[in-house]
C-alpha cells in the first residue's frame, strides 16, 4: 500500500470518527448541560468559533485562511517526500482532524467541542488527531519516526 493510500485511509477514518462523535455529542448533550466524569473531566457541548482553544474567537475568514494554509503546507511537504517513514501517519491524522473541524465550520459556523478536561480548554476528536499528527510530524522531521514508516527503519537526515 502506498504512503498516499495510507495517509488517505487515516484521514478518512479520522474525519468519520470525528463527525460521528460530534453528532453523538450534539444529540446527547444539551448546550448548557454538563456530564461529570472521573478525574474532573466533563462532557459539555461547546461551540468554538475561534482557532486553537478559541483564539481569534470571531476570526471568521482569517481562521479558515490560516487553517487552509497550514494544511496546504503539510500536504506539499508530503507530496515532495511521500516515502519518508511515518510522514503518512502525521499527515493523515492532521489532515483528518483539520477536515473534520473545517466541515463543522462550513456546516454550522463553529467547531463542536465536547471533552472538557480540568485546566484545559474543551476539545474534540479532530483536535486530538491534529495534536497527535503534529507531534508525529515533528518527530518525523527530526528523524525519530519510531518505526511508523513502511520499513520500520529510522529516516535519514
Amino acid at each position: 500500500m502506498s504512503a498516499f493510500t495510507r495517509a488517505l485511509a487515516v484521514c478518512g477514518a479520522v474525519v468519520i470518527a470525528d463527525q460521528v462523535t460530534k453528532a453523538i455529542a450534539v444529540a446527547s448533550i444539551q448546550p448548557t448541560e454538563q456530564v461529570h466524569l472521573a478525574l474532573g473531566f466533563v462532557l459539555a457541548r461547546v461551540e468554538n468559533k475561534g482557532f486553537a482553544f478559541g483564539a481569534l474567537g470571531d476570526g471568521g475568514t482569517l481562521v479558515l485562511v490560516v487553517a487552509a494554509a497550514a494544511l496546504v503546507a503539510v500536504l506539499v511537504w508530503f507530496a515532495l517526500d511521500p516515502t519518508r517513514p511515518g510522514l503518512w501517519l502525521g499527515v493523515g491524522l492532521l489532515a483528518g482532524g483539520a477536515l473534520g473541524n473545517l466541515a463543522d465550520r462550513a456546516r454550522v459556523g463553529a467547531v463542536t467541542d465536547f471533552v472538557d478536561p480540568p485546566l484545559w480548554p474543551a476539545f474534540n476528536l479532530g483536535d486530538l488527531a491534529i495534536t497527535v499528527g503534529a507531534v508525529v510530524l515533528v518527530l518525523v522531521s527530526i528523524g525519530a519516526s519510531g518505526g511508523a514508516g513502511t520499513s520500520g527503519a529510522p529516516s535519514r537526515p
